[in-house]
């Protein structure tokens, strides 16, 4: 089959993403279906497979790839035959129990992720659990690809972690991002008033008109006064953040009394520093957040096939050019999802 096959590690990730015709078909194993893929979206996971993950011992040439959908053309045992012929979405966390204590429900279960650490669907099929297949009728492939793993970080986040509620002050930083504009897309669901904050005033522009209130332009000083402001000092009830040691401090000095800062990951490193005064002085919540269930996905995929929310797309690339559609991923300069598009 034609795969597009990231062949070793290093960085910048687009010198390293080739096009393969002769990947060897995937076969569905016991509860898995082999899906024919129609679209696939990027994400920063397949920069990071790119770069490398740290833990984890990645084999290249490999195949990345979170965001797909497609349809089922095959089912492994146990698999009712009705799947065949069903346009499915994938959720690419496979929940996994604790090999050490099987018996136990674990209060967070872990994840396994298709496209990090098993081979992905950035190709013309793969094959996943049909307990992660959502079947989505007629949407629009590209649509869906672009809405699945960013809507369902996006949340997890807002609505399972920081329990967002109507009216509220949200801040959401680098606008741009595909988990980002998703944060925007729920806020906005909620009529929660939202201050989005960017390196590039293009993209605060964009944004405004998507439907957020404010914009602040990030110029790498902190920027926590100008947010205290747009809120008339009283700070942001809900800080939902991707970017990390960067701006974390800007981040928690924007953060109401009891105000809550919510992550899904770190592009400017992990190791930030806090202040941890006015943490405990100010009654802050500081929450930890990574993709999403089941649940939580058929609760997000059903606002999109209600016609509430709909993915900002920046971009489609066929498959022959894929290593252009990572180069854009990569540049930074995108504005919403970018989606490879494969039939």
């Amino acid at each position: 089959m034609q795969a597009v096959t990231i062949t070793r590690q290093g960085s910048p990730v687009h010198e390293n993403v080739h096009v393969v015709d002769d990947w060897p078909d995937p076969t569905p194993g016991p509860g898995e279906a082999l899906v024919r893929t129609e679209a696939a979206a990027l994400n920063q996971l397949d920069l990071t497979v790119g770069r490398g993950v740290p833990g984890l011992e990645l084999e290249y040439p490999r195949i990345s790839g979170s965001d797909a959908a497609g349809v089922v053309e095959r089912v492994g045992d146990g698999v009712d035959e009705s799947w065949v012929g069903c346009r499915v979405l994938l959720n690419a966390a496979v929940e996994q129990p604790d090999p050490r204590k099987p018996d136990v429900i674990p209060a967070q279960p872990g994840r396994r992720m298709i496209g990090e650490h098993d081979q992905g669907a950035l190709a013309e099929l793969f094959t996943a659990p049909v307990s992660n297949l959502l079947e989505i009728g007629e949407i629009d492939p590209v649509d869906a690809a672009a809405f699945g793993l960013t809507h369902l970080t996006a949340w997890r986040m807002l609505w399972s972690r920081a329990q967002i509620k109507p009216g509220q002050w949200v801040l959401i930083t680098g606008i741009g991002g595909g988990v980002a504009l998703s944060l925007l897309n729920i806020a906005r669901h909620f009529g929660c008033r939202t201050i989005v904050t960017s390196r590039h005033e293009s993209k605060l522009e964009r944004a405004l008109e998507f439907g957020a209130e404010h914009g602040v332009h990030d110029t790498g000083e902190d920027w926590s006064r100008q947010v205290r402001h747009l809120t008339g000092k009283r700070g942001v009830d809900i800080c939902a953040d991707s970017v990390g040691k960067a701006i974390h401090m800007s981040c928690i000095k924007s953060l109401a009394r009891g105000g809550t800062f919510v992550t899904c990951g770190a592009t400017t490193s992990f190791d930030a520093v806090t202040d941890l005064g006015r943490v405990f002085w100010n009654q802050l919540n500081i929450i930890g957040s990574t993709m999403g269930d089941m649940h939580e996905f058929r609760q997000v995929v059903a606002l999109l096939q209600s016609g509430a929310f709909r993915p900002v797309i920046d971009s489609v690339y066929t498959a022959a050019d894929a290593h252009e559609a990572y180069a854009r991923l990569e540049s930074q300069e995108q504005f919403g999802k970018v989606v490879i598009r494969w039939r």
